[in-house]
């Protein structure tokens, strides 16, 4: 018997316009900002290993599973700097860089309504852009977060699909076994992320409508 519905965010109840799954192209476009933004005499040079290095924290080319803190990651891809501002600072920049558009879906809310009136457990349970904070992502859905029962990011749990701790934490949380869980998602690592975990999966193709 089903008890709560875990939603996968990004292109499952929400997205950030025109971004693709692979955010790496924008990476200097990012570090040109903080330049920018702080007054910095950054070189060709700087902004080309900083983007590099965060490159390779990357999970898209990784495959790392682990969440690794947006300062540790971004200490690491400034290390070769000359002139280092405010490392808190320089992540709202670099993503400032970026211009995001985010978007809720129309049927976002619905789903999830239809989801609280049948009683059910109603979370999410999402994977950051690499190097971006809690703070900055709850920004984008602050309409939407209201209607959850908990949030739970690849942050707060410590670890990235298609691993299954973040289903085990929900699990955790709400008192109840994984196979009581359905989770609804976008992506073939969702799928995973509930084979992994002993709990139901839906994509989201299949999912709406339906209830």
């Amino acid at each position: 018997m089903i008890k709560a519905v875990v939603f996968d965010l990004g292109g499952t109840l929400m997205e950030y316009k025109r971004m693709p799954l692979n955010w790496e192209e924008f990476y200097y476009k990012g570090f040109q900002n903080v330049g920018t933004a702080n007054g910095l005499n950054l070189t060709d040079e700087e902004i080309t290993r900083a983007t590099e290095i965060l490159k390779s924290y990357n999970p898209r080319n990784s495959g790392r599973e682990n969440e690794i803190a947006p300062e540790v990651i971004f200490e690491d891809a400034i290390s070769g700097w000359k002139e280092k501002p405010d490392i808190s600072k320089l992540i709202t920049d670099f993503f400032d860089g970026l211009t995001l558009d985010a978007c809720i879906f129309d049927h976002s809310k619905d789903l999830i309504g239809d989801c609280k009136t049948k009683g059910l457990y109603v979370t999410c349970l999402t994977d950051l852009p690499n190097g971006m904070p809690d703070r900055l992502f709850r920004n984008a859905i602050t309409e939407l977060e209201p209607h959850f029962d908990l949030y739970v990011s690849s942050q707060i749990c410590g670890y990235r699909k298609p691993n299954a701790k973040g289903i085990e934490y929900i699990a955790d949380h709400f008192g109840i076994d994984t196979s009581e869980i359905l989770l609804v998602g976008d992506e073939k690592k969702d799928e995973l992320t509930a084979e992994n975990a002993g709990c139901r999966f839906k994509y989201i193709s299949e999912y709406q409508g339906k209830q």
